[in-house]
């Protein structure tokens, strides 16, 4: 193997370094030349392109220019052309107000003219009114002298006249007036009336309220106060009813507020008589049973007036309300049936004049439906009965009947009114109801005081009960169509002050008597 000398080959590669090198000069003197020319042509190109924009935004700058100048010049002539048509509607405007100015001066000369004429004619009419004024004074003492009377006579005396003819052609007026209303009033309501209360017929009195239980003996009165009176006292405990034991034979009188503990009480005690053993634990545990079984007869009661009424669909709740008032009276009637027999008589008026009669029946039944709870709740039986039927979901029809049948709001529907004059028959047939003696007789007094208040009456007399009231008037003070309108009046005042059942006949008699003697 032939070895080269370590020598030769450093030379060789001294030699290719130095070929390398030579090369890599010569390479970037190349690419300097060529980049030097590269360069010298782009800058001219650059140039070049310079000096085209600087051209182009020239000619782009004149054309903007003129365009500007162009809507300038625009924008100038539209401006003189608006101006021009505004300073020509100025004109225009000036000449029309020129024209209303010249107008309203006229007007104005006008009216100048016309208030002085006014004027003129206003101290002319002065003037003629003054003259006209002391013509009426001269005519008026001219007629003082003829007459005799002064002027303030004269008018009295005209007023008088005046009233006098007023009165009595008020009086004829409201006399034919009533004259022709009851003929035919009058006949058709007694008519229907008379035809509903004969179809209505009531057997029922009026009844106490006061319960009597019966004695088999004197000697159970001993045992019913019981020991020390421990019987009696818990019996009255239980119930809160009084018992009155007197010298009355073989009787208890039971006597309280509510009518339902004293029937509970009567109960009671009659199964105590019965039964015999008599004793706070035997008299609690009867009062128990009274309790239910009256209950039980509350609700029976309710049901069978719905049923005697033909009344069908009462809610729950009120049909145990009418057995209540079972044992509820109003000067001694017994609210239930009058009740039923406000239904029966609603109905059969309703069916005569032709409206609904299920509806008149339920408003009549329901009517004093407050009677039930008025002792337990605040209030007129009529405000509870009322809020008792919108509570149970009543017809707008039957609260305003229940509201309206006494008179305390406006009758809106003719079953109202039915249920008022149904109400007012019920309450006012005879027998039906009573009163106390005091209640009577003050009655009869304030109805002769409300009489004897008016101007012109002598005396006044409650007559038939209370049903009629004569009123005798002076006949110097109250003339004849004074008396029409005195009857009125009288009426009024009676039933704006007074409660009472049934209707009052007002009757005004004036009578004028001349005596003398024959000698």
């Amino acid at each position: 193997m032939i070895q080269i000398p370590i020598y030769v080959v450093v030379a060789i590669v001294l030699i290719f370094i130095a070929i390398a090198v030579i090369t890599f000069m010569l390479g970037i003197n190349y690419r300097k030349r060529v980049a030097e020319a590269q360069y010298g042509s782009a800058e001219a190109k650059s140039r070049r392109i310079v000096d085209d924009a600087i051209k182009d935004a020239e000619g782009i700058k004149r054309e903007a220019k003129l365009e500007v100048k162009e809507e300038i010049y625009k924008i100038k002539s539209d401006l003189d052309k608006e101006v021009k048509e505004r300073r020509n509607e100025l004109q225009r405007l000036e000449k029309r107000v020129l024209q209303k100015e010249e107008t309203l001066d006229r007007k104005s000369e006008t009216f100048e003219k016309r208030e002085q004429s006014l004027s003129d004619r206003d101290n002319a009419l002065k003037k003629e009114k003054e003259r006209v004024e002391i013509i009426k004074q001269q005519h008026l003492s001219e007629l003082e002298k003829i007459s005799g009377l002064t002027l303030d006579q004269a008018k009295e005396y005209l007023l008088k006249s005046v009233e006098e003819d007023v009165k009595h052609e008020t009086a004829v007026l409201i006399k034919e007036n009533e004259a022709r209303a009851k003929e035919d009033i009058d006949k058709n309501a007694r008519h229907l009336l008379a035809h509903a209360i004969q179809r209505c017929a009531a057997d029922h009195v009026a009844e106490s309220t006061v319960s009597v239980v019966s004695l088999p003996n004197d000697e159970m009165k001993g045992r019913i106060i019981g020991r020390e009176g421990r019987n009696i006292r818990t019996l009255e405990t239980l119930t809160g009813i009084d018992l009155i034991i007197d010298d009355t034979p073989e009787a208890v009188i039971l006597s309280g507020f509510d009518p339902i503990r004293r029937e509970v009480a009567r109960v009671a005690l009659e199964k105590l008589i019965v039964d015999g053993r008599i004793h706070p634990a035997r008299i609690e545990e009867m009062v128990e049973k009274a309790k239910r079984e009256v209950e039980n007869i509350i609700r029976e009661e309710g049901e069978n007036a719905t049923f005697d009424a033909g009344v069908h669909g009462v809610h729950p709740e009120l049909v145990k309300l009418l057995g209540k008032m079972k044992y509820r009276t109003s000067y001694g009637q017994n609210v239930l049936k009058h009740s039923i027999e406000v239904s029966q008589l609603a109905g059969i008026i309703a069916g005569e004049i032709g409206i609904d009669v299920r509806v008149a029946k339920r408003a009549g039944l329901l009517h004093d439906i407050g009677k039930a709870v008025d002792h337990e709740v605040e209030g007129s039986h009529i405000t509870i009965g009322a809020n008792l039927c919108k509570k149970y979901k009543e017809s707008p029809v039957i609260i305003n009947a229940v509201e309206a049948h006494h008179g305390d709001v406006e009758p809106e529907s003719l079953i109202a009114v039915i249920v008022q004059a149904a109400d007012t028959i019920s309450a006012a047939r005879p027998g039906a109801r009573r009163e106390t003696l005091e209640l009577y007789v003050n009655r009869l007094e304030q109805l002769e005081e409300i009489a004897d208040n008016f101007k012109g009456v002598e005396k006044s007399f409650a007559i038939q009960a209370g049903r009629e009231i004569r009123v005798m008037v002076i006949p110097d003070q109250v003339s004849d169509d004074e008396m029409v309108i005195l009857s009125r009046d009288v009426a009024k005042e009676i039933e704006g002050q007074l409660e009472y059942p049934g209707q009052i006949k007002v009757n005004v008699i004036r009578e004028t008597r001349s005596i003398e003697y024959a000698k």
